[in-house]
């Protein structure tokens, strides 16, 4: 049986959910997509115009796994302040793992901690603002929104 399913969210566009119950810990599935440079990656971001979204996976060697090319329903999970999953890397590969028991029919979240390389002015700000309402949220993807 599927554990996870592709479908529209409440927080922003689409989302993932869970099937069916996911213990704590359990590894759900791989970040997937091609493998390139950030400097690449922009260049596609800009070129193809994709508003609203954020495909682009950093790795800890400089490269980016590119969710918009050859993704899987990894690249649909939504940003939350108080994420139930985490990113976990491991040789190149980012693996998302539960933070705790997960319900049928819950959406899964991981905490994005996104930069920018533009001042942080008010567009730039309402550009990553986050909706996911969660008690204490930061009102923002992006890791220094301070």
């Amino acid at each position: 049986m599927r554990r996870v399913i592709v479908r529209r969210s409440s927080i922003h566009g689409k989302g993932v959910f869970a099937m069916r119950s996911l213990g704590a810990g359990e590894r759900v599935f791989e970040y997937k997509g091609e493998l390139t440079s950030w400097r690449e990656a922009v260049r596609r971001h800009r070129r193809d115009g994709i508003e609203g979204h954020t495909f682009l996976f950093g790795l800890s060697d400089g490269r980016v796994i590119d969710g918009s090319r050859g993704g899987n329903s990894a690249r649909w999970l939504n940003h939350a302040c108080a994420p139930n999953c985490e990113t976990i890397e491991d040789a190149g590969r980012i693996y998302i793992y539960t933070l705790r028991p997960i319900r049928a029919g819950e959406e899964l979240f991981i905490e994005y901690l996104l930069s920018v390389d533009d001042p942080l002015d008010e567009g730039v700000r309402s550009q990553y603002a986050c909706q996911c309402a969660a008690a204490g949220c930061r009102r923002s993807m992006l890791a220094n929104a301070a």
